[in-house]
């Protein structure tokens, strides 16, 4: 087992936290997003109340986290942050609202692995910030009802398909769809991120680190550091487009932004089972890959580039596919466009 210094670990965070917006002029894209939350904001202060609950979903990587801070500093609030997973028993939850002040934001990240007691709880906590709790069993037990703050609710999601409806409907004050970067987008965040680390680099670089980066910010900033350490490593003051893309072939990552692991999806999909279609289940064992994984992180990106497509009875491989991996293609009426 490789253990990661932990050190190490806390610089790297420590890294991404400072590569993260301050303010709203440097969160680039998502701009109809962020129209509707300023208004938002805006109404709330003047009406003197706390923002109405927020639910961000789409894939990883996209910013919901960097938008839930910044809601919090525009508001001059504290912000607590969890996840689903660590909210385990009713008494986690309960712990967590009871130690919230007036105005205080909860950001719940991955919500949708909120399991169904938990998502009951948070019913009249959303709605009218009560929290009941039931002590004892059987015909002994009893409900204390307490009274909480007024406070913001802002959760994020990949998987939005997986939270219940009735907790869906408790966003009144708005559920947002983040969409992948456009690649010029993609460049200005790059550009921006390189002053903060004071990396030289031209524009040769930043247009392919962009073109590699699927569309999503924290993978052009983890592409830009690694193109960073080896521009250092050979001694090169300036971050080129040649020292960009020998880095990013080294991490063997293709002009699509493919890595290894979108690679051997396609291969399984197209060698293994003709082109599909394949069950999720089915081609997560072929790879050795958790479902999990497949649908969250490399099935939106491969479906982004048109390479798969989803169908009633499985995963398909499209013509995209096939010529990007260059493989010759079946017939025409065998796949899909």
């Amino acid at each position: 087992m490789v253990l990661t210094d932990p050190k190490i670990q806390s610089e790297d965070r420590s890294l991404d936290l400072t590569l993260r917006p301050q303010v709203w002029a440097e969160y680039i894209g998502q701009e109809a997003v962020k129209k509707n939350l300023k208004i938002l904001i805006q109404a709330a202060q003047e009406r003197g109340e706390p923002i109405e609950h927020l639910l961000f979903y789409g894939p990883a990587g996209l910013g919901k986290t960097t938008l839930a801070h910044l809601i919090a500093k525009e508001l001059r609030t504290q912000m607590k942050v969890t996840s689903g997973p660590a909210i385990e028993r009713v008494g986690d939850l309960a712990s967590i609202l009871t130690n919230l002040s007036a105005g205080d934001i909860l950001f719940i990240d991955e919500a949708h692995r909120l399991n169904k007691l938990i998502e009951e709880i948070l019913y009249p906590a959303l709605e009218s910030r009560s929290l009941d709790i039931v002590i004892g069993k059987g015909p002994s037990a009893r409900t204390i009802q307490l009274d909480l703050p007024p406070f913001t609710l802002v959760a994020a999601t990949t998987r939005i398909a997986l939270l219940s409806s009735p907790l869906r409907s408790r966003f009144s004050g708005g559920t947002f769809r983040l969409d992948f970067y456009s690649e010029e987008e993609i460049k200005k965040i790059i550009e921006r991120s390189a002053k903060i680390l004071g990396i030289e680099i031209d524009n040769g670089a930043i247009e392919e680190i962009a073109k590699r980066s699927r569309f999503t910010p924290r993978v052009a900033n983890r592409l830009l550091k690694r193109a960073r350490d080896f521009a250092q490593v050979e001694k090169a003051a300036l971050l080129n487009k040649d020292f960009a893309v020998r880095a990013l072939e080294l991490l063997e990552i293709d002009l699509a932004g493919l890595e290894n692991t979108d690679r051997m999806i396609l291969e399984t999909i197209i060698s293994k089972f003709g082109g599909g279609p394949v069950g999720l289940s089915t081609l997560a064992a072929a790879t050795s890959e958790e479902k999990e994984t497949i649908e969250e992180v490399y099935e939106p990106y491969l479906m982004q580039l048109g390479f798969i497509e989803r169908t009633p009875r499985g995963r398909v491989a499209t013509r995209r596919a096939y010529e990007h991996l260059g493989r010759p293609r079946p017939a025409e009426s065998s796949f899909l466009a």
